[in-house]
């Protein structure tokens, strides 16, 4: 090369280096107090010719730091010795470019006032290197040579330096070594940047001869220089959408990548590139944003893109490092395809009269995405659906349209049916030039055979109320719609809740079967209704409804539906009640209604303002004491008709209005109160005392022996009345000379007694004792006897008397006895006498001069006993038990 080139080359290089270091000034100097405290700005390094680059300030120092913008602050308690403190701070751009800045330091010049002879003091000047610098990656060789460390105090002592810290005596142990004696700094191995970005160890100095330390310890700052060894890596998923036939320029999506290399350099600067689907797609060389370049992109032709994307550090640049992966980009789905048909017209038959009934399947196409609203049909029936006989749905898995008949057709009065339908989607069509699409349906409606029907399918009619059964009120009929004929046709009823109507079964008339009340629960609004069935002879049915329209007439009078009031008493007022009336007619049947007072209140209550109404105020006439009274009051309707009412006024002293007060009731018992428990338990102690003699009675009983038939029983007491009583002997009188002795006396006692509920006569004969006119009924066992003997058995016998028997005993004897007795005389035996067989009661035999005397004969009281002469040798047992023991043994 010509020393011509050379210089030019040289003159270049001066002009750039003098550009750049242009940028900065090379001394900043301060004056500072002689104490610093921390965060104490010193000064400021002018940045203001660097433009926009971004730079890093750092200082060589660590007591004081330095901020981007320049500012130098304290960052520690710092004395400013007498002769000043120096430092300088390094400044680098982007590009690798430093320059140097040295701060000047000096203290406010002060004057001791303590000695005219004091002089200024020099203090010494501390070390301190500029950071050095490594590269990350180097290949060595090692031991590297780094750069010297000097202390200012090596001047004036032998000094040895030693250093430690990270990449010392601390992890990385033992990259950095120091020559003891020079202060040679040395690095042993290649250092990865992205692992160790800085060291920051201490070095000391100390003298040769004592290994005293002659400095302070001063922080060494080693920066490793990046290398680009690091490709960019992509930081997210690559995986985009965006919607089909977008506008271009329509962001798709963002790819991010890192670099993990020294930021803000040229080995961090990415480059985003497409190698692929450029005619689709584009990306923002520095940004990675993707969007669309047309808006041809189809999700029904290509649902998806795959394109690959590259990203390169160094800007691009061919040298740097790159990395390469494979973006998938997805179509969304537009509503930009209408649903279309399959065939241009459709037809199907229908039967009439049915509903409910699935006529046609109407399948459609749809190439929107399946399943969503793009894709789902909604149907509409635009023309020929007017009368509403047409439903349609949508079946949710085939996204056919379902035609129904939703009211029964009709053939007869139409016979084809024609509808158009429309098929559209649930969401509107998006950037389509298309429109929704119609097809027409036809429909032949096929002949049934129907059953009746009604003229009209509901037949209104008006009658009065309580109009006589069997009034003809109308005539329902129907007709065949074949033959249009009512013959054949029967009516019958299907709902008449009241049973007021009658249906004549081959008319069709409608007649009054019960009297129609308007007042009646079962008319609503003043309308009753009823259905009637019609049948064909075919048995086919139809239905039709008949409203009653009933009319009022005047059968209601006015009525007080809250006779009973309550008037509340007040210290010098008089009470006043409201009294409504209603009246279940309507107008002009009903109010206003007239009100007026009997003549049995006159002069006691009086109405206020009587003027035509549903109420009237009550009031009294004259003062009244709290009470209950009875007010008649005449209420009239606006034809005059009604009637007296009583209204029931109860006045007293209440605790709110219509409510009285209770009643006052003395806590302390009266005279007569005392009177009326006294005597109450006197009646108790009197039953107590009655049921105690109840018990306590005793009765008497014989038994004896028959031997004239071998057959034995008790002799029981007869005619007993009450409690308590006992037959004595004395009511035995034996007659003189036995069964044949005459000049019978009699001794007749009646005794009627409550113990039980019985009542008789008792008749005690000469010679025999016979119990003829007893009747007896007792309560407590439901018995009833007649003409019983009471109390002895035939042939000779002893007596033996048992004290402890009780009156029920005593019935339940005879009852055994009777019966036995019953049984024997009904026995048809030879010898037995015809008087004693049993007889049916009310034919008493003959012959006998002294009438019947059969066993269960029931005997009058007579006065001669010569008819004891013929009973026969059977009851001379009776005339043994009727003579005293002392008259048996002087016999």
């Amino acid at each position: 090369m010509s020393r011509c080139g050379l210089f030019y080359i040289s003159l270049l290089v001066l002009v750039l280096r003098y550009s750049v270091e242009s940028c900065v000034q090379r001394h900043v100097r301060a004056q500072v107090p002689e104490t610093l405290q921390p965060g104490y700005v010193v000064s400021k390094v002018n940045l203001d010719r660097c433009g926009f680059r971004r730079l890093y300030l750092v200082s060589n120092d660590p007591d004081f730091a330095i901020e981007t913008d320049g500012t130098i602050l304290t960052a520690d308690v710092i004395t400013v010795p007498d002769d000043g403190k120096s430092f300088w701070v390094l400044v680098q751009d982007q590009r690798g470019h430093k320059w140097k800045v040295d701060v000047n330091l000096s203290p406010i010049e002060q004057v001791s006032q303590k000695s005219s002879s004091a002089v200024l003091r020099r203090a010494k000047r501390r070390w301190s290197p500029l950071p050095f610098n490594i590269r990350e990656n180097d290949k060595g060789p090692f031991p590297k040579d780094v750069e010297f460390i000097a202390s200012d105090s090596s001047v004036n002592y032998t000094i040895y330096y030693k250093i430690d810290g990270p990449g010392v005596t601390t992890t990385p142990i033992n990259l950095f070594s120091v020559v003891s004696n020079t202060g040679l700094l040395r690095v042993h191995s290649a250092v990865d940047r992205e692992e160790y970005p800085q060291f920051i160890f201490t070095a000391h100095a100390f003298d040769r001869y004592n290994n005293q330390e002659k400095d302070q310890p001063l922080p060494i700052t080693v920066n490793v220089l990046d290398e680009n060894d690091n490709a960019p890596q992509f930081s997210s998923p690559l995986i985009f959408s965006v919607e089909e036939q977008s506008n271009p320029g329509t962001v798709v999506g963002k790819v991010n990548a890192t670099d993990r290399d020294e930021p803000n350099t040229p080995h961090t600067s990415i480059r985003y590139t497409l190698l692929n689907g450029t005619d689709l797609f584009a990306i923002n060389y520095f940004s990675g944003l993707i969007t669309t370049k047309t808006a041809t992109l189809d999700r029904e032709a290509q649902d998806r893109y795959f394109v690959r994307v590259e990203v390169k550090d160094m800007g691009g640049a061919p040298d740097g490092l790159s990395t390469q992966g494979l973006a998938s980009i997805f179509l969304t789905d537009i509503n930009d395809n209408p649903p279309t048909f399959k065939e241009s017209m459709y037809k199907a038959e229908v039967k009439e009269n049915q509903a409910d009934v699935l006529v046609l399947r109407i399948p459609v196409d749809d190439k929107d995405l399946k399943g969503t609203p793009n894709w789902k049909a909604v149907y509409e029936i635009t023309k020929g659906n007017e009368s509403g006989n047409f439903l349609i749905k949508t079946d949710p898995a085939t996204n056919e349209g379902l035609l129904y008949v939703a009211k029964p057709l009709d053939r007869e009065k139409q016979d084809v049916m024609k509808l158009e339908l429309m098929a559209r989607n649930e969401a509107p069509l998006v950037r389509s030039s298309s429109s929704w699409k119609k097809v027409p349906i036809e429909l032949t409606v096929t002949d049934e055979d129907e059953g009746p029907e009604f003229s009209a399918p509901i037949l209104r009619l008006k009658v009065k109320e309580n109009v006589p059964n069997g009034t003809l009120i109308g005539t329902y009929t129907a007709v065949d719609p074949e033959t249009k004929s009512s013959k054949g046709i029967k009516y019958y009823k299907l709902t008449d809740p009241g049973s007021w109507i009658n249906v004549m079964e081959t008319t069709g008339d409608l007649k009054v079967a019960n009297t129609i009340d308007r007042e009646s629960p079962l008319v609503y609004n003043s309308t009753y209704n009823i259905t009637v069935k019609a049948v064909d002879e075919s048995q086919k049915t139809g239905t039709g409804t008949v409203l009653i329209l009933i009319e009022d007439v005047n059968d209601n009078i006015p009525i007080i539906p809250k006779p009973d009031m309550v008037a509340c008493s007040r210290d010098g007022q008089r009470s006043v009640i409201l009294v409504d009336a209603v009246d279940y007619d309507e107008s002009p049947y009903s109010g206003p209604f007239t009100f007026e007072l009997g003549k049995e209140s006159e002069g006691k209550w009086k109405i206020k303002d009587p003027k035509p109404g549903t109420s009237v105020v009550l009031e009294q006439a004259v003062d009244m004491p709290n009470g209950v009274y009875k007010v008649p009051l005449l209420v009239k309707d606006l034809q005059g008709v009604g009637e007296e009412q009583i209204v029931s006024v109860r006045v007293c002293e209440c605790v709110k209005e219509g409510v009285c007060a209770a009643q006052r009731i003395s806590s302390r018992l009266g005279v007569w109160a005392i009177l009326a428990m006294l005597l109450a338990l006197l009646l108790l102690l009197l039953l107590c005392l009655l049921f105690v003699l109840v018990c306590s009675t005793k009765g008497e009983k014989l038994r004896m022996t028959d031997e004239y038939d071998g057959t034995g029983g008790m002799l029981l007491k007869s005619n007993t009345e009450a409690p308590g009583e006992e037959v004595k002997d004395a009511l035995l009188v034996t007659p003189g000379s036995g069964l044949d002795g005459g000049g019978a006396t009699l001794e007749r006692q009646t005794m009627v007694g409550a113990a039980g509920g019985a009542f008789g006569q008792q008749a005690t004969h000469a010679g025999s004792m016979y119990q003829g006119g007893t009747q007896g009924y007792m309560t407590n066992q439901s018995m009833f006897s007649s003409g019983q003997y009471g109390g002895g058995f035939y042939g000779n016998s002893s007596y033996n008397k048992f004290s402890d028997m009780s009156i029920l005993d005593t019935w339940r004897t005879n009852e055994l006895y009777l019966d036995n007795k019953l049984v024997y005389f009904g026995e048809e035996e030879d010898g037995r006498f015809a008087a004693d067989l049993l007889k049916s009661y009310g034919y008493e035999g003959v012959g006998s001069p002294a009438g019947s005397i059969g066993c269960c004969s029931v005997l009058s009281n007579q006065d001669s006993l010569d008819f004891l002469d013929s009973l026969g040798p059977k009851f001379r047992t009776l005339a043994d038990v009727c003579v005293s023991k002392t008259e048996r043994g002087e016999q």
